[in-house]
C-alpha cells in the first residue's frame, strides 16, 4: 500500500457498478432539547427542535458521499414520515429497491435530551413490519456490498434476513459479493437460528466495544481483560484482547471500532492491526459509527482492502463529528477525507501491529 488508490480486482464485472445495499430500517428522528423529563400530565416547551433521518439512512448517505451507488432494501410506508424519508433518499439520488406498504407509515423516534442523558420513544411503523418474503426480490451481483444492520435482526425483520441467509447462504470464500454486518446491543433478543447463520455467512463484522462486548457473551467467547483498564494504556490492550478473542470464534474479518482511538481490525489467518484514529473536539450528540460503516461499504465496493477502507472510514468518521449538523455526524464528500489522509501523509504504513 503505496498510495491512496483502491487496489485492483474488486470491481465485480465490468458492466456493473458495485452497489452498497442496505437490508437496514429507515424512520425520521426527532430530537428536543428539554431542561428536564417532562412527568405526567406535564406541559413542557422544549429549548429546540431538529429533525433528521436515522437508521441505516446514515449509512447510505455515506456510502453515496464517498462515491458509490446506494440502495435501501427495507420497507418504506405512506404517510408524512414515509414521505420525508423518500424526499431524503431521493434528493440525495438513494435509490429504494425493498417493498412499499401503503397501509401504514413509516416510524418515528422521539429523542428528548437535556445535553447529557437521551430519552427515546419509538412508534414503530413500516420499516419494522415485514416477514419472510421482505427481501425475496433483493439478489446482490458481482462486487456488491450488502449492509445488514441492528434493527432488522429483531421482530418481524428478523424473518426477512434469516430467509435471505438461508436463500444465499453458501461457501462464503466463493461468494461474489461481501456481507457487511452490524450486530445488535440487545444481541440476546436475537434467535439462535438467525444466529448461527449469521456466522456461517462469515460477514465482514462492524462493532462497538458494547456490540462486541455482547455479542462475545452470547457466543461463550472468554476474553482475557488484563490487564484492566487504565489511564496509562489499558484500554489499548482491553480492545486488542476483545478484537483477538471474537475474531478466532467469528473466523471473519472483524472491525472494533473505538472513536478517537480508531479501530482494531482482526482478518481471518489471525493478524489484529490497530488502525489509529483522527481525534477531534467530542461535541457531538451520537456516534460516528454510521458513518464509518457507510464508508467501510463504499470502499469494499471500490475495491479498497480491508485495512485502506477502514482507515479511510476513520478519517471520515472524524470529520463527520467535526462537522456535525445540530449533534449529529455529518459525512463529508470524497475529497475532505482523502485531503485529511494526504494531510497526515497516510501511505499505508502507518499501522500498529498488535
Amino acid at each position: 500500500m503505496s498510495q491512496i488508490t483502491p487496489t485492483s480486482g474488486g470491481h465485480g464485472r465490468a458492466e456493473h457498478t458495485p452497489v452498497v445495499m442496505s437490508l437496514g430500517q429507515i424512520w425520521v428522528d426527532i430530537m428536543m432539547n428539554v431542561d428536564a423529563l417532562p412527568r405526567l400530565g406535564d406541559f413542557i416547551v422544549p429549548r429546540s427542535v431538529s429533525q433528521s433521518i436515522g437508521g441505516s439512512y446514515r449509512v447510505l448517505i455515506a456510502a453515496k458521499r464517498m462515491g458509490s451507488p446506494s440502495e435501501h432494501a427495507g420497507i418504506i410506508g405512506q404517510g408524512m414520515m414515509a414521505a420525508t424519508v423518500r424526499a431524503a433518499l431521493s434528493r440525495h439520488g438513494i435509490g429504494h429497491i425493498g417493498q412499499d406498504r401503503i397501509d401504514t407509515d413509516t416510524g418515528m423516534r422521539l429523542v428528548l435530551t437535556d445535553g447529557e442523558r437521551k430519552t427515546f420513544i419509538a412508534p414503530y411503523g413500516a420499516e419494522a413490519q415485514g416477514g419472510a418474503d421482505t427481501f425475496d426480490d433483493i439478489h446482490p451481483e458481482a462486487g456488491d456490498v450488502v449492509h445488514i444492520s441492528d434493527n432488522t435482526l429483531l421482530d418481524h425483520p428478523a424473518a426477512g434476513v434469516e430467509a435471505f441467509f438461508r436463500r444465499t447462504l453458501r461457501d462464503p470464500r466463493h461468494r461474489a459479493y461481501t456481507i457487511v454486518l452490524n450486530p445488535t446491543n440487545t444481541l440476546e433478543l436475537v434467535n439462535d437460528h438467525l444466529l448461527e447463520d449469521m456466522i456461517l455467512s462469515q460477514p465482514t463484522w462492524s462493532c462497538n466495544r458494547q456490540e462486541a462486548t455482547t455479542l462475545a457473551a452470547r457466543l461463550g467467547v472468554t476474553v482475557d481483560e488484563k490487564p484492566q483498564l487504565t489511564v496509562g494504556g489499558g484500554f489499548d490492550q482491553s480492545m486488542l484482547a476483545l478484537c483477538t478473542a471474537l475474531g478466532a470464534v467469528l473466523r471473519a474479518p472483524l472491525v472494533l471500532r473505538a472513536g478517537a482511538r480508531g479501530a482494531w481490525v482482526r482478518e481471518p489467518g489471525g493478524l489484529v492491526t490497530h488502525i489509529m484514529g483522527f481525534p477531534v473536539k467530542p461535541v457531538h450528540i451520537r456516534s460516528a459509527g454510521a458513518s464509518h460503516t457507510g464508508v467501510l461499504c463504499a470502499m469494499l465496493a471500490q475495491g479498497w482492502s480491508l485495512l485502506d477502507a477502514v482507515t479511510i472510514a476513520n478519517a471520515a468518521a472524524a470529520l463527520a463529528i467535526e462537522h456535525h449538523v445540530d449533534g449529529i455526524p455529518h459525512c463529508p464528500e470524497r475529497e475532505p477525507v482523502m485531503a485529511l489522509l494526504r494531510d497526515h501523509r497516510w501511505s499505508g504504513d502507518g499501522t500498529d501491529h498488535d
